[in-house]
């Protein structure tokens, strides 16, 4: 099944991945491939991820993607463009930008790597302790590198 990408673009930046590369590497993110799903991405500059990183994670300054895992309000029936929604997704393009710059990436592989990253957190994956970590970097490793990209972690191992 699809995941159905509502794509809110807030970013002076010029740079961006098409809703088809978006889509795709939702996709391939995917684990559930039982439902249709929704997900929204949000593209921020800085001022607004950091906004959104102190609010939600109290923590200051931007950062690449934050994710909000969607749940509905008990007796709430909302009407989707598929069965049931993921969450929502804010990726910050000029810090996707820069950090692709600082580790030697290609900008489309690391936007295809926080596309993945996000999707992974909205479907219960975690990296706080080492186990998780371990268990959701090889599962991004393995979509990255089915997506023809190199390994997001190469330079860590």
């Amino acid at each position: 099944m699809t995941i159905h990408i509502d794509l809110q673009v807030e970013s002076e930046n010029k740079q961006l991945p098409s809703i088809d590369a978006l889509t795709l590497w939702a996709n391939k993110a995917h684990q559930s491939k039982e439902c249709e799903t929704d997900v929204t991405i949000r593209i921020v500059d800085i001022e607004e991820s950091a906004e959104l990183n102190q609010t939600y994670r109290g923590k200051e300054g931007p950062t690449n993607v934050l994710s909000f895992p969607f749940e509905a309000p008990p007796g709430i029936d909302i009407h989707l463009l598929g069965d049931v929604s993921l969450g929502d997704l804010a990726i910050c393009a000029p810090v996707v930008e820069s950090e692709a710059s600082e580790q030697d990436k290609a900008l489309m592989a690391h936007w295809a790597h926080m596309v993945v990253h996000g999707v992974l957190h909205l479907q219960g994956y975690d990296h706080i302790e080492d186990e998780e970590a371990l268990i959701m970097e090889g599962l991004e490793t393995e979509i990255i590198m089915e997506l023809d990209y190199p390994a997001p972690y190469q330079d860590q191992e």
